[in-house]
């Protein structure tokens, strides 16, 4: 097996309680996820609370998409979030994921941790592929993304 820990953090010019609910409630997501535009036609289902413990979302989508579940496990509003995260497709992998939201100066710096570990052809594929690299990217764009959602809605 191969732990890996993806992290990328972001100084949001908004108060936590602003960038909050855009985490806690998937239905949110589509406002700044950086997997939002990688298949137009994704089925998304939501079920379970509309926002923190108990809010679920599943997508399928396209080979690119890919499919699996989010589930909010944690939520400590408005300091921290904790999710499970289970792809499905193309390789089945249950990854911990956890946002995190510490006031800094006049914005709050939010912290995206997703951990994991690479087990039977994900180990394969891990030695050709860094998954911080993979991922990494994905990250730093939804948190730009997020600081502009979360701008917008403190405005």
């Amino acid at each position: 097996m191969a732990p890996f820990t993806v992290t990328r953090n972001a100084l949001v010019p908004a108060a936590a309680a602003d960038i909050f609910p855009l985490v806690n409630n998937f239905h949110e997501w589509t406002k700044w996820s950086p997997w939002e535009g990688v298949d137009p036609k994704m089925n998304r289902t939501y079920s379970g609370n509309e926002s923190g413990v108990g809010a679920k979302y599943a997508w399928s989508g396209n080979n690119k998409a890919g499919s699996g579940t989010m589930e909010i496990v944690g939520s400590e509003e408005p300091r921290k979030i904790d999710i499970r995260l289970e792809f499905t497709r193309p390789m089945k992998a249950v990854n911990p994921t956890e946002f995190t939201f510490v006031p800094e100066g006049n914005g709050t710096r939010v912290t995206w941790t997703m951990t994991g570990e690479n087990k039977g052809l994900g180990k394969i594929f891990a030695l050709f592929m860094n998954m911080d690299k993979l991922v990494g990217r994905d990250f730093e764009k939804g948190l730009g993304a997020l600081s502009a959602a979360a701008t917008q809605k403190a405005s």
